[in-house]
Protein backbone atom coordinates (compact mmCIF):
# COMPACT_ATOMS: atom_id res chain seq x y z
CA UNK A 1 0.00 0.00 0.00
CA UNK A 2 1.44 3.06 -1.00
CA UNK A 3 -0.03 7.17 -0.21
CA UNK A 4 -3.25 7.89 -1.50
CA UNK A 5 -4.13 4.84 -2.52
CA UNK A 6 -8.19 3.68 -1.39
CA UNK A 7 -8.72 0.82 0.29
CA UNK A 8 -11.94 -0.50 2.73
CA UNK A 9 -11.83 -0.88 6.13
CA UNK A 10 -13.63 -1.56 9.21
CA UNK A 11 -13.05 0.61 12.17
CA UNK A 12 -12.48 -1.87 15.68
CA UNK A 13 -10.59 0.24 17.80
CA UNK A 14 -9.60 3.70 18.94
CA UNK A 15 -6.51 4.79 19.92
CA UNK A 16 -5.29 7.70 22.92
CA UNK A 17 -5.62 10.13 21.02
CA UNK A 18 -9.41 8.85 19.48
CA UNK A 19 -7.79 8.02 16.11
CA UNK A 20 -9.86 4.46 14.85
CA UNK A 21 -8.11 1.82 13.97
CA UNK A 22 -9.09 -0.58 11.97
CA UNK A 23 -6.66 -3.78 10.16
CA UNK A 24 -6.27 -4.71 6.79
CA UNK A 25 -4.38 -8.23 5.90
CA UNK A 26 -3.17 -7.17 9.18
CA UNK A 27 -1.61 -3.53 9.00
CA UNK A 28 -3.11 -0.97 11.01
CA UNK A 29 -4.29 1.85 10.17
CA UNK A 30 -5.07 4.94 11.95
CA UNK A 31 -8.15 6.78 10.53
CA UNK A 32 -9.09 10.48 12.31
CA UNK A 33 -13.75 10.95 12.35
CA UNK A 34 -14.13 7.32 12.86
CA UNK A 35 -16.42 5.24 14.83
CA UNK A 36 -16.06 2.11 15.81
CA UNK A 37 -18.15 0.06 13.55
CA UNK A 38 -17.53 2.28 11.01
CA UNK A 39 -17.13 0.58 7.60
CA UNK A 40 -15.10 3.58 5.24
CA UNK A 41 -13.32 4.04 1.73
CA UNK A 42 -10.03 5.59 3.43
CA UNK A 43 -6.99 7.35 1.31
CA UNK A 44 -3.73 6.97 2.86
CA UNK A 45 -2.22 9.73 3.56
CA UNK A 46 1.17 8.12 5.54
CA UNK A 47 2.37 5.23 5.11
CA UNK A 48 4.88 3.37 7.65
CA UNK A 49 6.43 -0.05 7.97
CA UNK A 50 3.79 -1.29 10.29
CA UNK A 51 1.02 1.15 10.40
CA UNK A 52 -0.17 4.04 8.28
CA UNK A 53 -2.51 6.85 8.61
CA UNK A 54 -5.38 7.62 5.81
CA UNK A 55 -8.55 10.21 5.65
CA UNK A 56 -12.31 8.79 5.40
CA UNK A 57 -13.58 9.24 1.62
CA UNK A 58 -16.81 7.82 2.19
CA UNK A 59 -18.63 6.22 5.04
CA UNK A 60 -20.01 3.11 3.54
CA UNK A 61 -21.80 1.63 6.21
CA UNK A 62 -22.24 3.68 9.60
CA UNK A 63 -22.15 2.54 13.13
CA UNK A 64 -24.43 3.22 15.05
CA UNK A 65 -22.49 5.13 17.47
CA UNK A 66 -22.13 7.74 14.73
CA UNK A 67 -23.89 11.44 14.71
CA UNK A 68 -23.26 14.55 12.58
CA UNK A 69 -21.28 16.61 14.63
CA UNK A 70 -23.06 20.08 16.38
CA UNK A 71 -20.52 21.89 15.33
CA UNK A 72 -20.02 22.58 11.68
CA UNK A 73 -16.02 22.86 11.60
CA UNK A 74 -15.60 20.04 14.06
CA UNK A 75 -13.70 18.29 11.63
CA UNK A 76 -10.96 20.84 10.58
CA UNK A 77 -10.44 22.66 13.78
CA UNK A 78 -8.98 21.07 16.18
CA UNK A 79 -10.12 21.84 19.24
CA UNK A 80 -12.93 18.77 19.21
CA UNK A 81 -11.99 15.30 18.25
CA UNK A 82 -15.49 13.05 19.12
CA UNK A 83 -18.04 14.89 18.11
CA UNK A 84 -18.81 12.56 15.64
CA UNK A 85 -19.38 9.95 18.17
CA UNK A 86 -22.38 10.10 20.20
CA UNK A 87 -21.60 11.21 24.07
CA UNK A 88 -22.39 7.96 25.84
CA UNK A 89 -19.94 6.30 23.16
CA UNK A 90 -17.65 9.13 24.36
CA UNK A 91 -17.96 8.26 28.10
CA UNK A 92 -17.41 4.61 27.11
CA UNK A 93 -14.60 5.39 25.32
CA UNK A 94 -12.87 7.70 27.67
CA UNK A 95 -13.71 5.30 30.39
CA UNK A 96 -12.32 1.89 28.66
CA UNK A 97 -9.26 4.10 28.42
CA UNK A 98 -8.87 4.52 31.88
CA UNK A 99 -9.44 1.19 33.15
CA UNK A 100 -6.70 -0.06 30.41
CA UNK A 101 -4.22 2.21 31.23
CA UNK A 102 -4.60 1.08 35.11
CA UNK A 103 -4.59 -2.49 33.63
CA UNK A 104 -1.77 -2.39 31.20
CA UNK A 105 0.26 -0.17 32.49
CA UNK A 106 -0.46 0.12 36.08
CA UNK A 107 -0.40 -3.62 35.72
CA UNK A 108 -3.58 -3.90 38.61
CA UNK A 109 -5.37 -6.93 39.06
CA UNK A 110 -8.26 -7.33 37.01
CA UNK A 111 -10.50 -8.38 39.91
CA UNK A 112 -9.44 -5.72 42.12
CA UNK A 113 -9.83 -2.83 39.45
CA UNK A 114 -13.48 -4.21 38.70
CA UNK A 115 -14.07 -3.54 42.01
CA UNK A 116 -12.54 -0.02 42.60
CA UNK A 117 -13.24 0.83 38.93
CA UNK A 118 -16.30 3.53 39.19
CA UNK A 119 -19.17 4.62 36.54
CA UNK A 120 -17.32 7.57 34.76
CA UNK A 121 -19.52 10.47 35.73
CA UNK A 122 -20.75 12.57 32.40
CA UNK A 123 -22.32 15.85 32.04
CA UNK A 124 -26.13 16.55 31.14
CA UNK A 125 -25.57 19.58 28.98
CA UNK A 126 -22.12 18.44 27.18
CA UNK A 127 -22.20 21.87 25.56
CA UNK A 128 -20.96 25.72 26.28
CA UNK A 129 -19.12 24.16 29.59
CA UNK A 130 -15.87 26.03 29.14
CA UNK A 131 -15.15 29.24 31.21
CA UNK A 132 -12.03 29.63 29.34
CA UNK A 133 -10.95 30.10 25.83
CA UNK A 134 -7.84 31.29 24.29
CA UNK A 135 -8.22 32.21 20.55
CA UNK A 136 -5.23 32.89 17.98
CA UNK A 137 -6.18 35.92 15.79
CA UNK A 138 -4.95 35.96 12.58
CA UNK A 139 -6.18 36.13 8.86
CA UNK A 140 -8.07 34.10 6.22
CA UNK A 141 -7.34 33.49 2.43
CA UNK A 142 -9.34 36.63 1.47
CA UNK A 143 -7.25 38.80 4.45
CA UNK A 144 -10.62 39.21 6.46
CA UNK A 145 -9.98 39.08 10.18
CA UNK A 146 -10.48 36.00 12.40
CA UNK A 147 -10.42 34.17 15.44
CA UNK A 148 -10.85 30.39 15.86
CA UNK A 149 -8.24 27.51 16.46
CA UNK A 150 -5.83 25.69 15.46
CA UNK A 151 -6.68 23.11 13.14
CA UNK A 152 -5.28 19.80 14.31
CA UNK A 153 -1.47 19.37 14.37
CA UNK A 154 -0.85 22.79 12.26
CA UNK A 155 -0.86 26.62 13.36
CA UNK A 156 -3.69 27.44 10.70
CA UNK A 157 -6.18 29.35 12.09
CA UNK A 158 -9.74 28.06 11.69
CA UNK A 159 -12.49 30.84 12.00
CA UNK A 160 -14.69 29.84 15.28
CA UNK A 161 -16.25 32.97 16.76
CA UNK A 162 -18.54 30.98 17.95
CA UNK A 163 -17.42 27.49 19.93
CA UNK A 164 -20.29 24.90 21.32
CA UNK A 165 -17.37 24.42 23.87
CA UNK A 166 -17.65 27.95 25.23
CA UNK A 167 -20.02 30.65 26.78
CA UNK A 168 -22.08 32.59 24.48
CA UNK A 169 -21.10 35.86 25.49
CA UNK A 170 -17.57 34.78 23.56
CA UNK A 171 -19.21 35.28 20.19
CA UNK A 172 -20.33 39.05 20.65
CA UNK A 173 -16.41 39.98 22.89
CA UNK A 174 -14.79 38.45 19.35
CA UNK A 175 -16.40 40.08 16.97
CA UNK A 176 -16.54 43.49 18.71
CA UNK A 177 -12.48 43.00 18.94
CA UNK A 178 -12.26 42.23 15.28
CA UNK A 179 -14.37 45.07 14.25
CA UNK A 180 -12.01 47.23 17.01
CA UNK A 181 -8.62 46.10 14.96
CA UNK A 182 -10.57 46.47 11.12
CA UNK A 183 -11.40 49.94 12.18
CA UNK A 184 -8.02 50.87 13.34
CA UNK A 185 -6.17 48.78 11.10
CA UNK A 186 -4.55 47.19 13.62
CA UNK A 187 -2.70 43.50 12.85
CA UNK A 188 -3.30 40.35 14.04
CA UNK A 189 0.41 38.84 14.56
CA UNK A 190 1.79 36.72 11.86
CA UNK A 191 4.35 33.79 13.15
CA UNK A 192 6.32 33.59 10.34
CA UNK A 193 7.35 37.24 10.07
CA UNK A 194 7.15 38.13 13.99
CA UNK A 195 5.22 41.18 13.02
CA UNK A 196 1.78 42.18 14.14
CA UNK A 197 0.62 43.03 17.66
CA UNK A 198 -2.52 41.03 18.35
CA UNK A 199 -1.72 37.49 18.94
CA UNK A 200 -4.40 35.85 21.32
CA UNK A 201 -7.25 37.20 23.36
CA UNK A 202 -8.24 35.18 26.51
CA UNK A 203 -12.06 35.32 27.65
CA UNK A 204 -13.10 33.82 31.11
CA UNK A 205 -16.25 33.65 33.09
CA UNK A 206 -17.64 33.12 36.34
CA UNK A 207 -20.59 30.55 35.70
CA UNK A 208 -21.69 31.50 39.23
CA UNK A 209 -20.59 35.35 39.70
CA UNK A 210 -21.41 35.71 36.04
CA UNK A 211 -18.38 37.58 35.60
CA UNK A 212 -16.22 38.58 32.45
CA UNK A 213 -12.80 38.51 31.89
CA UNK A 214 -11.12 39.66 28.58
CA UNK A 215 -7.26 40.08 27.93
CA UNK A 216 -5.60 40.59 24.78
CA UNK A 217 -1.76 39.00 24.46
CA UNK A 218 -0.04 41.26 22.45
CA UNK A 219 3.76 41.88 20.54
CA UNK A 220 4.26 45.11 22.05
CA UNK A 221 4.78 47.53 25.45
CA UNK A 222 1.21 49.26 24.64
CA UNK A 223 -1.76 48.78 23.06
CA UNK A 224 -2.74 51.28 20.39
CA UNK A 225 -6.62 53.29 20.84
CA UNK A 226 -7.58 51.10 23.94
CA UNK A 227 -9.43 53.46 25.60
CA UNK A 228 -12.06 52.83 22.42
CA UNK A 229 -11.55 49.12 23.00
CA UNK A 230 -12.74 49.22 27.02
CA UNK A 231 -15.32 51.36 25.61
CA UNK A 232 -17.01 49.21 23.01
CA UNK A 233 -16.51 46.26 25.41
CA UNK A 234 -17.95 48.15 28.18
CA UNK A 235 -20.48 49.93 26.89
CA UNK A 236 -22.13 47.21 24.17
CA UNK A 237 -21.09 49.25 20.75
CA UNK A 238 -21.94 47.20 18.02
CA UNK A 239 -19.60 45.89 15.43
CA UNK A 240 -19.62 48.94 12.62
CA UNK A 241 -18.39 46.30 10.11
CA UNK A 242 -21.90 44.57 11.15
CA UNK A 243 -22.88 45.61 7.75
CA UNK A 244 -20.11 44.09 5.26
CA UNK A 245 -20.76 40.00 7.12
CA UNK A 246 -22.40 37.60 4.80
CA UNK A 247 -26.39 36.62 4.74
CA UNK A 248 -25.09 33.44 6.84
CA UNK A 249 -24.18 35.21 9.73
CA UNK A 250 -27.67 37.20 10.33
CA UNK A 251 -28.45 34.00 13.54
CA UNK A 252 -24.78 35.21 14.80
CA UNK A 253 -25.46 39.01 14.17
CA UNK A 254 -28.67 38.93 15.96
CA UNK A 255 -27.12 37.08 18.91
CA UNK A 256 -24.38 39.80 19.25
CA UNK A 257 -27.51 42.50 18.93
CA UNK A 258 -29.34 40.88 21.57
CA UNK A 259 -26.42 40.01 23.68
CA UNK A 260 -24.73 44.21 23.54
CA UNK A 261 -26.92 45.65 26.28
CA UNK A 262 -26.74 42.92 28.47
CA UNK A 263 -22.89 41.14 28.68
CA UNK A 264 -21.09 43.33 31.05
CA UNK A 265 -17.46 43.33 31.07
CA UNK A 266 -15.36 43.15 34.50
CA UNK A 267 -11.64 42.93 33.76
CA UNK A 268 -9.88 44.25 30.92
CA UNK A 269 -6.17 43.90 30.63
CA UNK A 270 -3.35 42.84 27.77
CA UNK A 271 -0.63 40.31 27.92
CA UNK A 272 2.68 41.42 26.65
CA UNK A 273 4.78 38.66 24.97
CA UNK A 274 7.15 39.04 21.90
CA UNK A 275 8.92 36.09 22.08
CA UNK A 276 8.98 34.20 18.98
CA UNK A 277 7.34 31.00 20.69
CA UNK A 278 4.18 28.86 20.74
CA UNK A 279 3.80 30.35 24.37
CA UNK A 280 0.11 32.02 24.36
CA UNK A 281 0.95 34.52 27.67
CA UNK A 282 3.59 36.77 28.52
CA UNK A 283 4.67 37.32 32.42
CA UNK A 284 4.06 41.05 32.39
CA UNK A 285 0.11 41.52 32.51
CA UNK A 286 -0.95 45.67 32.39
CA UNK A 287 -4.44 45.85 33.79
CA UNK A 288 -6.79 48.59 31.70
CA UNK A 289 -10.32 48.46 32.79
CA UNK A 290 -11.65 46.86 36.53
CA UNK A 291 -9.98 45.40 39.92
CA UNK A 292 -7.36 42.60 36.89
CA UNK A 293 -9.31 39.87 38.19
CA UNK A 294 -13.22 38.21 38.19
CA UNK A 295 -14.16 35.89 41.15
CA UNK A 296 -15.96 32.91 41.04
CA UNK A 297 -17.09 30.14 43.26
CA UNK A 298 -17.32 26.26 43.25
CA UNK A 299 -19.31 25.07 46.41
CA UNK A 300 -19.25 27.24 48.76
CA UNK A 301 -15.32 28.65 48.56
CA UNK A 302 -15.07 31.50 46.24
CA UNK A 303 -11.88 32.47 43.99
CA UNK A 304 -10.06 35.27 42.90
CA UNK A 305 -9.11 35.33 38.94
CA UNK A 306 -5.99 36.83 36.89
CA UNK A 307 -5.54 36.34 33.96
CA UNK A 308 -2.22 33.82 34.42
CA UNK A 309 -3.67 32.02 37.32
CA UNK A 310 -4.96 28.31 36.33
CA UNK A 311 -8.31 27.43 37.15
CA UNK A 312 -10.52 24.33 35.81
CA UNK A 313 -12.31 24.78 32.61
CA UNK A 314 -15.64 22.58 33.08
CA UNK A 315 -16.86 24.34 36.55
CA UNK A 316 -20.02 21.84 36.60
CA UNK A 317 -17.79 18.81 36.84
CA UNK A 318 -14.70 20.66 38.89
CA UNK A 319 -17.65 20.54 41.47
CA UNK A 320 -17.97 16.44 40.46
CA UNK A 321 -14.08 16.13 41.28
CA UNK A 322 -13.35 18.39 44.26
CA UNK A 323 -16.46 16.39 45.54
CA UNK A 324 -14.92 13.17 45.04
CA UNK A 325 -11.21 14.09 46.39
CA UNK A 326 -12.99 14.96 50.01
CA UNK A 327 -14.96 11.82 49.73
CA UNK A 328 -12.45 10.30 49.26
CA UNK A 329 -10.04 11.85 51.81
CA UNK A 330 -12.93 11.61 53.94
CA UNK A 331 -11.45 13.95 57.15
CA UNK A 332 -12.82 14.11 60.23
CA UNK A 333 -11.67 17.58 61.19
CA UNK A 334 -7.89 16.14 62.92
CA UNK A 335 -5.90 15.41 59.96
CA UNK A 336 -2.96 17.37 58.62
CA UNK A 337 -3.16 16.97 54.62
CA UNK A 338 -0.55 18.12 52.09
CA UNK A 339 -1.79 19.40 48.55
CA UNK A 340 0.62 19.00 46.01
CA UNK A 341 0.76 20.91 42.73
CA UNK A 342 -2.09 23.64 44.56
CA UNK A 343 -2.53 26.02 41.56
CA UNK A 344 -4.37 28.84 43.06
CA UNK A 345 -5.37 26.87 46.26
CA UNK A 346 -8.69 25.05 44.82
CA UNK A 347 -8.58 21.82 46.27
CA UNK A 348 -6.29 22.98 49.53
CA UNK A 349 -9.22 25.39 50.25
CA UNK A 350 -11.59 22.46 49.95
CA UNK A 351 -9.73 20.36 51.86
CA UNK A 352 -9.54 23.09 54.48
CA UNK A 353 -13.52 22.71 55.27
CA UNK A 354 -12.39 19.36 56.83
CA UNK A 355 -9.12 19.01 57.62
CA UNK A 356 -7.25 20.49 60.76
CA UNK A 357 -4.29 21.53 58.59
CA UNK A 358 -3.20 21.66 54.93
CA UNK A 359 -0.53 22.97 53.19
CA UNK A 360 -0.21 23.29 49.26
CA UNK A 361 2.73 23.82 47.21
CA UNK A 362 2.66 25.54 43.56
CA UNK A 363 6.05 26.63 41.34
CA UNK A 364 3.97 29.53 40.23
CA UNK A 365 4.61 32.34 42.27
CA UNK A 366 1.32 34.31 40.80
CA UNK A 367 -0.60 30.99 41.36
CA UNK A 368 0.61 31.12 45.66
CA UNK A 369 -0.08 34.70 45.38
CA UNK A 370 -3.64 33.43 44.31
CA UNK A 371 -4.21 31.35 46.47
CA UNK A 372 -3.66 33.33 49.40
CA UNK A 373 -5.54 35.57 48.44
CA UNK A 374 -8.25 33.38 48.04
CA UNK A 375 -7.50 32.15 51.45
CA UNK A 376 -8.52 35.57 52.74
CA UNK A 377 -11.12 36.16 50.52
CA UNK A 378 -12.85 32.73 52.18
CA UNK A 379 -11.97 33.52 55.72
CA UNK A 380 -9.84 30.27 55.73
CA UNK A 381 -7.18 30.34 58.19
CA UNK A 382 -5.97 26.55 58.34
CA UNK A 383 -4.41 26.78 54.92
CA UNK A 384 -0.61 27.72 54.19
CA UNK A 385 0.85 27.70 50.69
CA UNK A 386 4.53 27.53 49.63
CA UNK A 387 6.02 28.25 46.38
CA UNK A 388 8.31 26.22 44.54
CA UNK A 389 8.62 22.42 42.83
CA UNK A 390 6.72 19.66 45.20
CA UNK A 391 9.54 17.54 44.46
CA UNK A 392 12.04 20.17 46.07
CA UNK A 393 9.73 21.84 48.89
CA UNK A 394 7.90 18.81 49.85
CA UNK A 395 11.48 17.12 51.30
CA UNK A 396 12.83 20.44 52.41
CA UNK A 397 10.19 20.48 54.50
CA UNK A 398 10.00 16.90 55.57
CA UNK A 399 13.62 16.96 56.89
CA UNK A 400 12.63 20.12 59.03
CA UNK A 401 9.02 18.67 60.54
CA UNK A 402 10.24 14.83 60.26
CA UNK A 403 7.81 14.25 63.51
CA UNK A 404 4.72 16.02 62.19
CA UNK A 405 1.92 13.24 61.20
CA UNK A 406 0.57 13.74 57.87
CA UNK A 407 -2.74 12.22 57.31
CA UNK A 408 -3.44 12.81 53.55
CA UNK A 409 -1.27 13.98 50.48
CA UNK A 410 -3.43 14.98 47.65
CA UNK A 411 -2.37 15.53 44.31
CA UNK A 412 -3.07 17.37 41.12
CA UNK A 413 0.44 16.90 38.92
CA UNK A 414 0.51 18.29 34.93
CA UNK A 415 0.08 15.67 32.29
CA UNK A 416 3.61 14.42 33.18
CA UNK A 417 2.26 12.65 36.13
CA UNK A 418 4.37 13.29 39.99
CA UNK A 419 7.90 13.87 40.24
CA UNK A 420 9.60 10.70 41.23
CA UNK A 421 11.72 12.63 44.12
CA UNK A 422 8.00 13.65 45.28
CA UNK A 423 6.61 10.35 45.23
CA UNK A 424 9.68 8.88 47.34
CA UNK A 425 9.06 11.92 50.17
CA UNK A 426 5.17 11.03 49.84
CA UNK A 427 6.57 7.22 50.83
CA UNK A 428 8.22 8.84 53.74
CA UNK A 429 5.88 11.19 55.52
CA UNK A 430 3.51 7.65 55.17
CA UNK A 431 0.46 9.28 55.01
CA UNK A 432 -2.64 6.63 55.64
CA UNK A 433 -4.33 8.30 52.31
CA UNK A 434 -2.73 9.59 49.06
CA UNK A 435 -5.70 10.90 46.97
CA UNK A 436 -5.08 11.42 43.32
CA UNK A 437 -6.12 13.45 41.12
CA UNK A 438 -4.89 12.96 37.09
CA UNK A 439 -5.61 14.55 33.85
CA UNK A 440 -3.43 11.48 32.50
CA UNK A 441 -4.40 7.84 33.06
CA UNK A 442 -1.22 6.59 31.75
CA UNK A 443 0.86 9.01 33.62
CA UNK A 444 -1.57 8.01 36.67
CA UNK A 445 -1.27 4.17 35.86
CA UNK A 446 2.82 4.61 36.46
CA UNK A 447 2.62 6.24 39.83
CA UNK A 448 0.08 3.68 40.87
CA UNK A 449 2.20 0.81 40.13
CA UNK A 450 4.74 2.53 42.19
CA UNK A 451 2.69 3.27 44.80
CA UNK A 452 1.44 0.13 45.03
CA UNK A 453 4.65 -1.49 44.91
CA UNK A 454 6.03 0.10 48.27
CA UNK A 455 3.02 -0.20 50.15
CA UNK A 456 -0.18 1.41 49.17
CA UNK A 457 -3.50 -0.38 47.45
CA UNK A 458 -5.54 1.07 45.14
CA UNK A 459 -9.72 1.79 46.81
CA UNK A 460 -11.42 4.33 44.47
CA UNK A 461 -11.31 5.24 40.82
CA UNK A 462 -13.35 7.62 39.31
CA UNK A 463 -13.30 8.27 36.18
CA UNK A 464 -15.07 12.48 35.36
CA UNK A 465 -16.01 13.85 31.88
CA UNK A 466 -14.08 17.40 32.25
CA UNK A 467 -13.56 17.94 28.55
CA UNK A 468 -17.01 16.81 26.56
CA UNK A 469 -15.64 16.10 22.84
CA UNK A 470 -12.35 15.85 23.60
CA UNK A 471 -10.24 12.76 24.07
CA UNK A 472 -9.51 14.04 27.73
CA UNK A 473 -10.48 12.97 30.70
CA UNK A 474 -10.00 13.34 34.61
CA UNK A 475 -9.83 10.80 37.15
CA UNK A 476 -9.76 11.12 40.79
CA UNK A 477 -8.40 8.32 42.81
CA UNK A 478 -7.83 6.49 46.71
CA UNK A 479 -4.56 4.95 47.66
CA UNK A 480 -4.52 3.78 51.46
CA UNK A 481 -1.59 2.48 53.01
CA UNK A 482 -1.11 -0.92 53.84
CA UNK A 483 -0.85 -1.83 57.58
CA UNK A 484 2.88 -2.85 58.26
CA UNK A 485 1.78 -5.45 61.00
Amino acid sequence: MQKNDQFTVTITDYTSEGLGVGKTDGFAWFIKDTVIGDEVIAQATKVKKNYGFARVVRVVKKSPNRVTPACPIAGPCGGCQLQHMNYEAQLAYKEDRVYNNLLRIGEVNPDLLDQVFEEIVGMKEPFHYRNKAQYPISRDRNGRLIAGFYAGRTHSVVAAERCLLGVKENEFLLKTILAWMEEFHIAPYDETSGKGLVRHVLLRKGFRSGQIMVCLVINANDLPHKEELIRRLTCGIPAPAAAKHSAGEKENLKFSAESRNSIHVDSISFSVNRERNNVIMGTKIVNLHGPGYIEDSIGSIRFRISPLSFYQVNPVQTEQMYGAALEFADLKGTENVWDLYCGIGTISLFLSQKAKKVYGVEIIPEAIRDAKENAKLNGIKNAEFYTGAAEEVLPEWYEKHPKERIDVVCVDPPRKGCDEKALETILKMAPEKIVYVSCDSATLARDVKYLRAHGYELRHVRPIDNFCHTVHVEVVSLLQRLSSD
